[in-house]
């Protein structure tokens, strides 16, 4: 039996976006891998916000490294994630065994949405 395992969403105003990867030179390097910083702006912000939004589905562990997740595309264009290290590891942890990503930007804003599935739902630990 398939099971949402988590859902994230983020949305990142492109402006704001660019503004602080002007102040912060590096921070691009910090966020992006090496193929990922030759795109737009308007495509790095809907890249941060789909990687934010894949830490939330993650349950936002601290130690995640941004370097260890990246969106590529199929040949029809469908967004989905490649990952490695820490993320391949909190998937592993979680028994995610599928990601789902959504992006798009427009308007000055980029959002992304991802969901995580896996064979069976984690115990739920929080209480609402």
């Amino acid at each position: 039996m398939r099971a949402i395992v988590g859902i994230g969403v983020d949305v990142v105003d492109i402006g704001r976006f660019v503004a602080q990867l002007e102040r912060v030179p590096a921070l691009a390097h910090r966020l992006f891998t090496e193929t990922e910083r030759d795109l737009p702006t308007a495509s790095l912000a809907a890249r941060f916000a789909a990687k934010e939004a894949f830490a939330k589905a993650l349950g936002a562990p601290p130690g995640l490294s941004w370097q260890d997740a990246w969106v590529i595309r199929d040949q029809q264009r469908r967004p989905s994630f490649e990952y490695t290290g820490t993320v391949a590891a909190r998937c592993r942890e979680l028994g995610v065994t599928r990601v789902y990503l959504s992006l798009t930007h427009d308007g000055g804003i980029a959002t992304a949405f991802v969901i995580c599935e896996g064979s069976e739902a984690p115990e739920r630990t929080d209480v609402s």
